[in-house]
C-alpha cells in the first residue's frame, strides 16, 4: 500500500490523504488472507517515482494500492487502483466524490469502500492463478486457493474436490491453520448440504479439523466460522452464535463472518435481526458464488415472519442465480403454499423432488437440529398447503 498522491496543491491537506491510507493498511491488516506491509515501511516510497515492479521487489509483495486525493472547492476526489506487480496488470479500480462536511466520516466511508473491494480482488486473481497450474506442482498456499475456488463452484464433485485440495495444503504445510478451517467447513456442507454422507459422520470428522484450526492459530477468523458451523449443525445456537461473533471481532469485514451472524440469529429465532448482517454479507463480497445461500436466507427470515409475498420474491431472485438449489425450492414452495398460489407451489415441491429428493429426506420428513420446532412445525404448513403428503 503506497501513500496516496495529494494532488490538491495544498500541503495542509496532506494529513487527509495520508489519514486515508493509513485506515486502508489498519483495515486491510485484519485480513486473515492479505499479508500488508506496515506504514513506516511504504512510507520511504512517499513524494517518488518509483516503478511497481521495483517496489513489488524490495518489499516482496505481489499486489501494490496506490492513489490519490484532488479537492475542488468542498469536494474531494479520492482514486484508488489495485495493481498486480508482477504483470503490471490493474486489478481493480475506482474513483469516489464526496463532500468533505465531515472529512473524518469521508474518510471512514471511503476506507471500508476500498479494503472492501482489495480482498475479493486478491482472492479471484489468486485463485484463478491456482487453477492453471498442474495440481502436482501446486504449494500449500497454492492448493488452498485451488481448494477455494473449487468450494465456491457449488456441487457435491465440487466441494469433494475442495476438501482434496486442502487436504494436500495440510500435507506440505501442517501449520496451515486456515486449510485447516476450510477443510472442516466443507466437511460440513458434504452432510448438510450435499448429504454425501451423514451429518452425524460429518461433525465427527469435523470437529477435531475445526478444534485445531483454532489451536494451531488463535486469530484464524475462519477457523471460528469451522467451528459456528460445527456448533449449529449439532442444534448448539449459543455456541454456534459466539463462535461466530468471535470471527468478527478478530476480522470485522469477513463477509462469511456477518452471514453466520444473520443464520444463527435467524436459526435461533430472531428472524428481523438476521436480515442486516446477511445483507451486510451480500455488500461486503457481492460476488461471491455462495451468494444464493444468502439471498435464500432472506427468504427464509421473511417466511418466519410470515412476510410470505417477500418470501416468494426473495426466493426466486436466488433461484435465477442457481437453478437446481434445493434450499430454495424448500422455502419457495411453503411461502407459494401460504399464499394460496397452488400451483405453482406444486411446481416448486415437485421440482424440489426431482433435483434433491435426499434433503427432502433430511429435512422435511425429519427436523434438523437446529430447526426450532414452531419453525419446523411452520415450515411443514406451508409446504402441505403446496400438495406435500409426505
Amino acid at each position: 500500500m503506497l501513500p496516496f498522491q495529494n494532488m490538491t496543491g495544498d500541503p495542509e491537506q496532506e494529513y487527509f490523504a495520508d489519514g486515508i491510507a493509513e485506515d486502508i493498511i489498519t483495515m486491510l491488516s485484519r485480513s486473515q488472507s492479505l499479508f500488508v506491509i506496515a506504514r513506516n515501511s511504504s512510507l520511504i516510497y512517499k513524494g517518488r517515482a518509483v516503478d511497481v515492479k521495483q517496489i513489488a521487489r524490495e518489499l516482496g509483495v505481489r499486489y501494490v494500492l496506490e492513489g490519490s486525493v484532488r479537492r475542488g472547492g468542498s469536494r474531494a476526489r479520492i482514486t484508488a487502483q489495485l495493481v498486480d506487480a508482477v504483470t503490471g496488470n490493474h486489478l481493480w479500480a475506482d474513483r469516489y466524490d464526496r463532500d468533505r462536511v465531515d472529512i473524518f466520516a469521508v474518510q471512514d466511508e471511503i476506507t471500508e469502500a476500498v479494503a472492501t473491494a482489495i480482498e475479493p480482488a486478491v482472492a479471484q486473481t489468486e485463485q484463478h492463478r491456482a487453477v492453471r497450474k498442474p495440481p502436482e506442482s501446486l504449494g500449500a498456499w497454492e492448493a488452498y486457493q485451488r481448494g477455494l475456488w473449487h468450494m465456491g463452484r457449488i456441487g457435491a464433485k465440487e466441494n469433494e474436490a475442495a476438501k482434496g485440495f486442502f487436504r494436500r495444503a495440510i500435507e506440505l504445510d501442517p501449520s496451515f491453520a486456515s486449510a485447516h478451517a476450510q477443510l472442516a467447513l466443507a466437511i460440513c456442507y458434504g452432510g448438510s448440504t450435499y448429504q454425501v454422507m451423514s451429518l452425524a459422520r460429518a461433525l465427527d470428522e469435523a470437529l477435531p479439523v475445526a478444534h485445531r484450526a483454532i489451536a494451531l492459530d488463535p486469530l484464524c477468523a475462519a477457523g471460528y466460522i469451522s467451528m459456528s458451523s460445527a456448533r449449529f449443525f449439532q442444534g448448539d445456537h449459543e455456541g454456534a452464535l459466539a463462535a461466530a461473533r468471535q470471527a468478527l471481532a478478530i476480522s470485522p469485514n469477513y463477509a462469511t463472518a456477518h452471514h453466520y451472524l444473520g443464520t444463527r440469529l435467524l436459526f435461533g429465532g430472531r428472524p428481523r435481526d438476521a436480515l442486516d448482517p446477511i445483507r451486510k454479507a451480500m455488500r461486503l463480497d457481492p460476488h461471491d458464488p455462495l451468494q444464493i445461500n444468502r439471498l435464500s436466507q432472506i427468504g427464509i427470515a421473511y417466511y418466519f415472519l410470515r412476510e410470505y409475498e417477500a418470501a416468494v420474491g426473495a426466493e426466486k431472485e436466488a433461484l435465477r442465480c442457481y437453478l437446481d438449489h434445493p434450499l430454495a425450492y424448500r422455502w419457495l414452495a411453503a411461502a407459494l403454499g401460504q399464499v394460496g398460489r397452488l400451483e405453482e407451489a406444486k411446481q416448486a415441491m415437485e421440482k424440489l423432488m426431482a433435483v434433491a429428493p435426499k434433503s427432502v429426506d433430511m429435512y422435511v420428513r425429519q427436523r434438523a437440529p437446529w430447526m426450532r420446532v414452531e419453525d419446523y412445525e411452520h415450515m411443514l404448513e406451508g409446504l402441505r398447503k403446496a400438495g406435500w403428503d409426505g
